[in-house]
């Protein structure tokens, strides 16, 4: 659970050999990287217990994770986000230019982790409020399924009988498909402002003048009991929420909590290229400099200190190398992780170890339409083997060959699943082998598994 501002804290994370743990149940091997972030998760909380003096003197310790693609970067930094229930983001260093060319700035890394954020806040205080949520927007629908029969109740008068009859049905959801005509708050519908830079509590004000005019004004719509159940429970919980208050937490917990994860960053590294390239590269390390030191950001929720929040880095490096980088910015990335290339074993790991295993997903995907899978130990050696051939042949993408590969075994399956309801199906070796003889006879791979 987050907490609210006042208590000046944070739940207490798990501790370094717990959180290890956790991201093992979901992400096969590279051990160094994850003993990093555990120990970077952990001293966040560590931090909030000290005095606020000592609080503003410990900087977090930014890492910087060294891979190839398909290891697992981006996947650890986002369970690790999970685990915290904190506010995270994932951007790509290439998607940005510096300030003066066209295209993203620096900056909108941080007003889209604030984004983030004021969701995270909003749906927890919702989950708080559930129960009672749910009460005001079922009151409605039944006002407008029934009208009048408020009015009863009201006066003194006990429920009447055909509500409650439909109160049951509502609940049982029998009525779900029944049109009604109900009341809403065009407020629902939102105003969206769009301004520079800089300009977001300027947007945000000029969203509240509109709300505070005829949009205001409640209207009425005709649409199934369901989706009118949803946007009843929508702007019950807008009602109930303190915006403002939600604001300031979302500020808070972006601040003390929020976690960046800049991928690619190998892509703007200085290299021997065009000088307008390498220009432009070291443009954008420089704008990032000051975001990962500690900076105050104007964003439509309010001014954000960067100065805590943590930032993951991550990148290739197979044509550079991190000392490419601006040496100010290696200096503020001061844990470095090397995740290791996936083999075989690996591969044979990640089908079916993990809690939502590849092999898993598949077989809870196609029991839908009532086909049973079985994968046989031999069927995951043989897709491991080929993704492995395969990654040695083509292009190493790691981990991600072997959803090219899932897809294009069950391919057939997928596709004609009438008549298959009930059957049990086994994956061996050999139908590995069937399926995937043309593509492994090929020379030229890459037109077929990419």
């Amino acid at each position: 659970m987050i907490r609210t501002p006042e208590t000046n804290g944070f739940i207490e994370v798990q501790k370094p050999q717990q959180i290890v743990e956790e991201l093992d149940k979901h992400i096969i091997g590279q051990r160094s990287a994850k003993v990093a972030l555990a120990i970077a998760l952990r001293n966040r909380w560590r931090r909030m217990q000290l005095p606020e003096e000592m609080q503003a003197e410990i900087q977090p310790k930014n890492i910087l994770m060294i891979g190839p693609t398909g290891v697992g970067k981006t996947e650890l930094a986002r369970k690790l986000a999970k685990l915290a229930k904190a506010p995270f983001v994932k951007v790509d260093a290439t998607k940005f230019t510096e300030v003066g060319y066209v295209g993203r700035d620096v900056e909108s890394i941080v007003r889209d982790l604030v984004e983030a954020a004021f969701r995270l806040v909003r749906a927890e205080k919702v989950r708080e409020a559930e129960t009672l949520i749910i009460e005001l927007a079922e009151e409605r629908i039944l006002d407008a399924l029934i009208p009048g029969s408020q009015a009863i109740e009201q006066s003194g008068g006990e429920e009447s009988s055909s509500r409650q009859v439909f109160r049951k049905k509502l609940r049982e959801g029998t009525l779900d498909e029944k049109e009604v005509e109900v009341e809403l708050s065009n407020n629902s519908l939102g105003v969206e402002i769009m301004a520079p830079p800089g300009l977001e509590e300027m947007t945000s004000q000029l969203q509240q003048m509109f709300s505070s005019t005829n949009f205001g004004k409640p209207r009425k719509a005709k649409m199934t009991v369901a989706r009118a159940f949803e946007k009843i429970k929508d702007e019950e919980a807008t009602k109930l929420l303190d915006e403002e208050q939600t604001k300031q937490q979302a500020l808070r917990i972006t601040e003390q909590t929020g976690i960046v994860f800049i991928d690619e960053l190998d892509k703007v590294a200085q290299t021997n290229e065009a000088q307008t390239a390498g220009i432009s590269r070291e443009g954008v390390q420089r704008d990032l400099l000051p975001l990962i030191e500690g900076c105050s950001v104007s964003t439509k929720y309010g001014v954000v200190r960067t100065d805590h929040i943590l930032f993951i880095a991550s990148g290739a490096f197979h044509l550079t190398k991190p000392s490419d980088l601006a040496p100010e910015l290696q200096g503020r990335l001061p844990v470095r992780v090397e995740l290791s290339p996936l083999g075989k074993q690996e591969f044979e790991r990640i089908l079916i170890e993990p809690k939502n295993s590849l092999c898993r997903q598949y077989e809870q995907l196609l029991a839908v339409e009532g086909i049973k899978v079985e994968f046989k130990p031999c069927a995951v050696k043989r897709i491991a083997a080929l993704a492995q051939e395969f990654n040695s042949q083509i292009e190493n993408i790691g981990a991600r060959r072997l959803h090219t590969i899932m897809e294009k075994l069950l391919e057939s399956i997928s596709f004609d699943c009438d008549g298959k309801d009930g059957n049990v199906l086994e994956i061996d070796s050999l139908y590995v082998d069937e399926q995937l003889e043309d593509i492994s006879k090929k020379d030229d791979l890459s037109r077929f598994i990419l």
